[in-house]
């Protein structure tokens, strides 16, 4: 039996994000079934495009999410992350 999901790592991992503004990438790792540089290069990747930004709280950071930002896939032209969010969250 074939192991694909209907949601990519980067949709998960903004899911995490969504349910625990304070979740480690070690803990993102565990709850997605990645590893913790998996979790960084996407944390990178979703930071690099404005769908995510954090801040410095002590050794942790707390991420935010810009909901309001366009999903990239053309067939969701017109959508924002928060319409994901909401139906998945």
């Amino acid at each position: 039996m074939s192991q694909w999901t209907f949601l990519t790592n980067h949709a998960q991992v903004l899911l995490c994000i969504a349910q625990n503004q304070n979740a480690t990438a070690r803990e993102i790792a565990g709850q997605v079934g990645i590893t913790e540089r998996a979790v960084q290069r996407i944390l990178r990747d979703l930071h690099d495009a404005g769908y995510v930004s954090h801040t410095r709280v002590g050794r942790s950071n707390r991420y935010a999410i810009h909901a309001d930002r366009p999903m990239r896939h053309p067939a969701q032209h017109g959508l924002a992350v928060r319409e994901l969010l909401d139906l998945l969250g």
